[in-house]
């Protein structure tokens, strides 16, 4: 589904990802992991179009989409979430899905003046999803809330459910475990796993929390200070002395290091 090809971004004199080459593949939940700094985000960032690749190119579904535009990207089915929820605060939680959809009636003056039919028509069929997507999440008793009253947690839900309202072909997330209490984390994780089982959902996950990665991902690609480290199944991550030097500064490395002082 995505293949970045020899990918580095510089800022000023710091390379953030330094020649990163990776696929995720079509219907995998693929785990992205390494310690703070790693780039992780910033690689997230420029396959999703934010930032331009100082090199290299990457491809979706087959297509060079290296000089597209997080806009046009979505459009062809990558959407991406973020470490801080990005909700409509002063929108309920039913409202804020509806917003989702690009190319709606209603976003044309012309249609809410001579064409106010057509705008009903397209806002009852948002509506309708959306409130499928509720259903889905079993978040049914917050539909009528205002997202900023929402939790951390709730709000992540919500990103996810925003996903949802589009055809995605892969979605990035960035941390939708953090600051979530066990319980919703849970919820959150069977929901990302029917969106893959179901409905064919590919996702790429930054994520911290190695028992959630575990539940999710095959494969898990590790990264540490902009580069590619390793990749493999969690247990195999878990145990390679490169991942463990890289997190903890506990492994071969750092002891024949100690060693030689």
């Amino acid at each position: 589904m995505i293949r970045v090809e020899n990918v580095a971004k510089y800022f000023g004199g710091i390379r953030a990802v330094d020649g990163v080459s990776l696929t995720i593949e079509k219907g995998s939940i693929t785990g992205l992991i390494g310690p703070n700094g790693a780039g992780k985000t910033t690689l997230f960032n420029i396959i999703a179009g934010v930032f331009p690749p100082s090199s290299g190119q990457i491809y979706l579904d087959g297509e060079d989409v290296t000089e597209l535009e997080p806009h046009e990207l979505f459009h062809k089915g990558l959407l991406r979430t973020f470490q801080i929820a990005h909700e409509f605060s002063s929108l309920t939680v039913l409202e804020n899905l509806m917003t989702v959809p690009g190319q709606q009636e209603g976003e044309q003056l012309r249609h809410t003046w001579f064409n106010f039919g057509k705008v009903m028509e397209t806002e009852a069929r948002n509506r309708e999803r959306a409130r499928e997507v509720i259903e889905f999440l079993e978040i049914p008793h917050l539909e009528n809330e205002l997202a900023g009253n929402l939790s951390g947690g709730q709000k992540k839900l919500l990103e996810l459910g925003r996903t949802m309202m589009v055809d995605a072909k892969i979605v990035l997330l960035d941390e939708v475990g953090a600051g979530v209490n066990r319980t919703l984390l849970n919820t959150i994780a069977t929901s990302i796993q029917r969106l893959n089982e179901e409905r064919g959902y590919t996702f790429c996950l930054i994520e911290h929390d190695m028992d959630f990665i575990a539940r999710l991902c095959d494969p898990v690609i590790v990264m540490a200070e902009g580069r590619l480290l390793t990749q493999g199944t969690v247990d195999a991550v878990k145990n390679n002395e490169e991942v463990i030097e890289a997190y903890l500064g506990t492994g071969v490395t750092h002891k024949r290091k100690k060693a030689r002082a």
